[in-house]
């Protein structure tokens, strides 16, 4: 055993564990003057005030094994009798403050864009440029930011959360290189202080395999976690970039109850097809259950239950068919198969099925404007208000062509006129295409 020292080398350090894991397991025995994270060794540095601290801290574990989120690490006297700056700058290599990070993704049960990873950090200043690459410690991606100070903002907020709910968990650490070269927009590159660079190369190697363990690389373990079909807000930093980097007032992003139930229906002009048009706006849909003993009233399953929170938020007190919408949790976990229920787990109509975390970013309650798209090339403005005017009196409308898709904004003169032309005519035919309407949060045309 080394001689006593102030330094505590701390082993078994998982990815999952934090630095503030670390100082909460030794805080009890006195000051913790300085912390390094060997990410690279799955080990840690701890320096405590003074020898005496740190001997209170061995003795004590000694007979009590200490255990972090349901891993025993292992604690000894370092060889190191203090840390230095050289000592942490070389041990630690990626805790200098820099403008380049590099993020690790572990868990990684979904794909990662470079569209994901500059929504969820693009909140936190200019991202200028990202790269991605594949290496032995898993998904990795290097992404720089305008300031130095906008990538340690991001590195303090982001650090060991989860993109997606159990699964693609960030583990950042500062770059050591100047700048990045990226030769490529697609999805694997992108620099977004050049978007006149072109999206593919005509051969050799890929523009990212340059990068190689550039900045250090963490090899760590890549567990199994079984993820949920999309993050909740607690810990789920893509969604909270889609909401501008914070949750919307009223949004606790805590909620786990995936059913909510609706009541106060208008039991003669309900039905399940047009409850999945109107909630689908918030979440994908499991099934919908229209309760035959009591017709004003449904269940609707989310797909998990951020989006089950969205709805109850954003739909409470809607105005439909000249009733006002009663939305709360329902004290049932899930619907259940059967005759009444039906399901929509395999519906392509589920708005959620790509580009979640852009769709969040629409979410919000009923207004009087709405957008389609899916629209045909060829369709008019006459046309489009001739399929929507039985539903209310439209004020405006506006069409228009974005990404060469043509798409539209009609503005009704109230909020339930627009609500009752979405329910409605969301997935109707017009003129030989399937169209798709949302809420506008676009005021005025």
């Amino acid at each position: 055993m080394s001689e006593p020292s102030k330094v505590i080398h701390v082993r078994n350090v998982g990815h999952e564990i934090s630095e503030n894991d670390l100082l909460q397991l030794f805080q009890p025995f006195g000051v913790i003057t300085k912390l390094v994270m060997l990410r690279a060794k799955n080990q840690a540095l701890i320096q405590m005030q003074d020898v005496p601290s740190a001997i209170s801290a061995l003795q004590f574990y000694a007979n009590v094994q200490p255990s972090i989120r349901g891993r025993n690490v292992y604690v000894q006297f370092s060889s190191h009798q203090e840390l230095t700056t050289m000592d942490q700058n070389s041990q630690g290599r990626g805790d200098e403050p820099n403008r380049i990070l590099l993020v690790t993704i572990h868990h990684m049960m979904y794909p990662i864009t470079v569209e994901v990873l500059h929504q969820v950090f693009s909140p936190y200043g200019f991202v200028e440029k990202i790269v991605t690459f594949q290496k032995s410690a898993g998904f990795q991606s290097l992404i720089q930011f305008q300031s130095r100070q906008n990538a340690v903002s991001a590195r303090t907020s982001l650090q060991g959360r989860n993109i997606y709910d159990g699964c693609c968990q960030l583990d950042i650490q500062y770059s050591n290189l100047d700048e990045l070269q990226v030769n490529y927009n697609n999805d694997r590159s992108r620099d977004f202080t050049n978007p006149n660079l072109p999206s593919e190369q005509k051969g050799g190697r890929s523009s990212q395999s340059s990068y190689g363990d550039a900045g250090g690389t963490y090899a760590l373990q890549a567990g199994g976690a079984h993820a949920a079909a999309y993050p909740q807000m607690a810990n789920a930093a893509a969604i909270a970039a889609a909401f501008g980097g914070g949750l919307p007032p009223g949004i606790s992003g805590t909620n786990d109850r995936c059913t909510v139930l609706v009541s106060n229906l208008n039991a003669d002009r309900i039905d399940e097809d047009k409850l999945f048009n109107l909630f689908s706006l918030y979440g994908n849909i499991v099934r919908i259950k229209i309760l035959r003993n009591k017709p004003d009233h449904a269940l609707v399953q989310m797909g998990d239950g951020f989006q089950a929170e969205l709805a109850v938020h954003f739909l409470k007190g809607a105005i439909l068919f000249g009733k006002r919408l009663e939305v709360n949790f329902s004290k049932h976990p899930n619907i259940t198969q059967g005759p009444d229920a039906h399901d929509y787990t395999n519906s392509n109509l589920n708005r959620f099925n790509r580009n979640a975390a852009k769709n969040y970013r629409y979410c919000c309650s009923p207004t009087k404007m709405i957008h389609l798209s899916s629209l045909p090339q060829d369709v008019s403005e006459d046309e489009i208000a001739a399929h929507l005017e039985e539903h209310g009196i439209i004020v405006n409308t506006k069409l228009f062509e974005m990404n060469g898709k043509k798409q539209s904004l009609v503005l009704f003169d109230t909020e339930e006129q627009a609500t009752e032309a979405l329910v409605c005519k969301h997935a109707t035919s017009l003129a030989g295409s399937v169209i798709r309407i949302s809420f506008s949060q676009v005021q005025a045309i």
